[in-house]
């Protein structure tokens, strides 16, 4: 059966106009710096042994990304199977945004749940190992 097996992202959206200013203030109070412009990436092994990474990123104000709410973060899961998971959630009734991608990086789909919060689902690409 599909599932969730891991958190691959956490994205807030920052509320100052120069959202700089935000990632300025992790890095000095919190000591999280960026490995590209407001992000970073945290290396770790999942429960397995496996490599994982967890991103976490500052977005601006006016982003799209969180769709039309004003949520002001966002999290994002990785999934064994995108679309039998988004098939499953489906006939659970959850609600499933059209919005799809297929990147370098690898499958994205976007739900809501029952408060209109946009949850990001992510089935990375494959290693060519696999």
């Amino acid at each position: 059966m599909p599932s969730i097996i891991g958190i691959g992202g956490i994205f807030l959206r920052s509320t100052q106009p120069d959202h700089a200013a935000l990632a300025a203030w992790y890095k000095e109070s919190l000591g999280i710096g960026t490995d590209w412009d407001f992000g970073k990436a945290f290396l770790n092994r999942d429960m397995l042994g496996n490599d994982a990474s967890l991103i976490w990123s500052i977005f601006k104000d006016d982003t799209k990304y969180f769709g039309p709410s004003n949520q002001q973060y966002m999290i994002n899961y990785i999934v064994d199977d995108l679309d039998g998971y988004v098939a499953l959630l489906a006939e659970r009734g959850v609600t499933i945004l059209p919005d799809r991608d297929d990147s370098e990086y690898g499958k994205f789909a976007w739900i809501e749940d029952p408060n209109g919060f946009r949850i990001e689902l992510w089935e990375p690409k494959k290693s060519e190992e696999e």
